[in-house]
């Protein structure tokens, strides 16, 4: 469990830098010191992240939130805006995501959409390492996207999607992007785009919900 952990230190690095979370930032430190699941070089690039965000300015770091993640489609921690943009067959897929949520007795406590990275992470953080693996893979080339986006424009919060490939054993970063001009946003997969992202709730097997690969 206390690798576990380290989701729930993931999904707070990516949460609004507001002076809750800075406050919270040698605790969080903590934890993913101690983690087992990345490597080395995962660790070291989440360090350079958290003195980053504990020496920045708490103005200039919610700017610099705001528009990584708020402004545009590239760097959007909402994973199903990649695949579906704002058309109904998103609003499909978060449906089953809710699903899979309610199967294992996980309710959203907050106003985030279930797609919303961080609110996943939350939810694995009270998985096992299998099912964390396996949802994590799923959407590991939306990872990649937003990580290779991030590493383009030279931001710290690259080093989270790196960790998060590590911990689903999936290629990591190509950090020699870095500096290079941004892709057009577009769907980064548009065969996904046309069927669900997850498989539904399997009542005949327990319960437990069925993956269908994000590929």
């Amino acid at each position: 469990m206390q690798d576990m952990r380290t989701l729930r230190a993931l999904a707070a690095l990516l949460g609004y830098p507001d002076p809750q979370l800075i406050e919270a930032l040698p605790e969080i430190a903590g934890v993913l010191a101690q983690s087992r699941l990345m490597a080395p070089e995962q660790h070291g690039r989440l360090r350079v992240l958290l003195a980053d965000l504990q020496a920045g300015d708490g103005l200039d770091l919610e700017m610099r939130y705001v528009d990584l993640f708020d402004r545009g489609r590239a760097t959007s921690l909402n994973l199903f805006e990649h695949v579906h943009g704002e058309s109904r067959d998103r609003g499909t897929a978060m449906v089953e995501l809710q699903q899979i949520y309610a199967a294992a007795g996980w309710q959203l406590t907050t106003g985030e959409l279930p797609d919303h990275l961080p609110v996943m992470l939350e939810y694995l953080s009270s998985r096992d390492i299998g099912e964390t693996r396996t949802m994590l893979g799923d959407c590991a080339h939306i990872l990649r996207s937003i990580g290779e986006a991030l590493v383009r424009r030279g931001s710290p919060y690259a080093a989270v999607f790196d960790a998060l490939l590590a911990i689903a054993q999936a290629p990591g970063l190509d950090w020699d992007r870095a500096g290079t001009p941004p892709v057009p946003e577009v769907p980064i997969d548009e065969d996904w785009a046309e069927q669900p992202a997850f498989a539904p709730v399997d009542e005949r097997a327990g319960g437990v919900p069925r993956h269908r690969p994000m590929t």
